[in-house]
Order: structure tokens, then sequence, then C-alpha cells
């Protein structure tokens, strides 16, 4: 009933009027897309980070864009405007495009991002879809983050999911069937799997008390599963370098609270003992005393604050 329901409106809408393709589209031969939208979830901005890295860090040009007009609400979402004195001088006008890059090996790839979509969530897969087979597009990856209860002392964990498991295999999962907030990301997963085209993502885990704040480690857990499935080849330099101060000013704002310190070894002891197996039911490794996650990620955020405040 759900096809029926979108073939229906595929009859009265066409796709393609969502996107305006450039002039002098190059002939790429399985370029992957990667993609991420701003405004699901994305603990530690591992998604915006990571994709941001590579528009920053690779020479790009925009090949196609979105009619943002139909799919943003922007009552809900209001652009920035600039007052200077007695008139209007600029707006911040917000962009969902498909830029093409080059990996470090000269490998072409595409990047989408932008806002996610608030309205015709289903023709805009399509849309995605059309777009794919007009490009060529081999497969389709995307990224972002999720907040979990685990230490920033461990390595990152990945969920991996895809349309096809063969995509992944070899890749174990700490989720069973659930049922979460549907994302524009995962939508374009579902369709276009259903579709025959090859779609898969990686969800990394973030621990819950850095989920607000920006963490360059998820952004570079991200790009290194990018790399594994699909051997593009990407610059990360400057983000290990984010990724290695962020880290020790965390460490920095543990060694100066007791409190915080405790903390990250009780979580520690649950996490490992969670790992090990030994402790599946409720993932208490010892009654250590621990503040909650929100009371974690508040102490970091205030260290952080003042630490952008020293730094500005």
């Amino acid at each position: 009933m759900g096809q029926e329901f979108t073939k229906g409106w595929e009859n009265v809408f066409d796709p393609t009027d969502l996107y305006r393709l450039g002039g002098d589209l190059p002939e790429l031969t399985d370029p992957v897309l990667l993609y991420h939208f701003e405004g699901f979830v994305d603990a530690g901005g591992a998604g915006r980070l990571a994709l941001g890295h590579l528009l920053d860090e690779l020479e790009h040009r925009v090949v196609a864009t979105f009619d943002l007009d139909r799919l943003l609400d922007y009552r809900s979402r209001r652009p920035i405007m600039t007052f200077d004195t007695d008139r209007w001088v600029d707006v911040e006008t917000p962009e969902l495009a498909v830029r093409l890059a080059h990996d470090v090996t000269g490998t072409p790839f595409l990047v989408m991002s932008g806002p996610e979509p608030d309205r015709e969530w289903e023709l805009f897969t399509e849309g995605v879809g059309r777009l794919a087979e007009r490009l060529g597009v081999s497969k389709l990856v995307t990224v972002h983050g999720i907040p979990m209860a685990m230490p920033h002392t461990r390595p990152l964990g990945i969920t991996a999911h895809a349309s096809r498991r063969e995509l992944i295999s070899g890749q174990n999962s700490s989720f069973g069937k659930v049922q979460v907030p549907g994302s524009v990301a995962g939508l374009i997963e579902f369709r276009l799997g259903a579709k025959g085209h090859d779609a898969l993502g990686y969800a990394v885990h973030v621990p819950h008390y850095l989920a607000q704040a920006e963490y360059p480690q998820a952004a570079l857990a991200a790009l290194e599963a990018i790399t594994k499935s699909t051997g593009l080849v990407f610059p990360t330099d400057s983000l290990r370098e984010a990724a290695d101060k962020t880290t020790a000013e965390i460490e920095e704002q543990i060694q100066a609270s007791a409190e915080l310190s405790s903390a990250i070894k009780g979580l520690e002891q649950q996490y490992d003992a969670f790992a090990t197996g030994s402790e599946r039911e409720n993932l208490i490794a010892e009654a250590t005393p621990m503040p909650t996650g929100d009371e974690l990620a508040a102490q970091f955020e205030r260290f952080l604050a003042e630490r952008d405040e020293r730094d500005t």
C-alpha cells in the first residue's frame, strides 16, 4: 500500500523538478555519493564535521542544487538576516547541494549536504534516486553520530547498516530490532535500496557526555569507515590534530575534577563489563556512584565554554 501511495505521487509530481543540474556535467564512472543532512541526531557533529572537513580540504564544485523553497519550513528554521541601521543588508540562504570532489588519489566522488528537508520526503527521496542514476552513482553512503553510554577512553564503536548485508559483511551490531524517529537519510537507504541501489551508512558511537560538543574523533572514525567500504582516501592530518587537541582538553578537565575522574573510571568499568559480556543485563560493573549523562555533559560544556572564552 505504501508503494502504491508513493507511485501515485510520482504520477502527479515530477521528482526531477526538485533539483537543478549545473552546466557542463562531467562524465563520471561509478562515483560514490556521500551524504549527510543537518537536523537529525548527529552526536559530536560526526557527520557534519566529516563531510565539512572534506569540503574544506578538497577542491570541489556544485553539480546539482535542490529547491529548498519547497523542502524547508522556514518558520521552524528561520534563516539569519542582518539589519544595519535602517535596512536589511544580508540573509543567510540555506543550500542543499551535490558537489563533485576528488580524493587524494584523484578518484572522483560526490558529496550531498545541507539541511534535512521538512517536506516532501518521499518525492525528495525519489529525486535523489533519479539524480544518482543520472550521475551514475555506484554507492550511497551516509554517516552520523549517536550518543552511547561509553567513555571517551575506549575506541569508538560503529553501527553499520545497509540495503544489502553483503555491503557490511563481517561487521557486528550492538542493536536488535528497535523503532526510532525517522530521518531522510534513513529513508533514502530504505527506499533506494528497495529499488536496487547500493546504500549504506555508519552511526558512530559518541560518549553521551560529549554528544552536544564537537568531537573530531567521531568524524575521523566516520571517514575511516567510509574508506574501508569505498576505497576513497581522504586527507585527515588537520582532523587528527583537532582530535588530539580535543582529547588533551578533555583530559585536562578530568584531571582538574575529582568528581569527573571518578565518574569516568566508573563508566570505564561499566563499559568494559558490558564489552566482555559479564554484565549484559544491567551494564553496571560495580555500584559506583556516577553523575548522569546530562550532569557530565554540563560539566564538559562549562569547561569548553570557558576554553572558547579564553581563546577569543
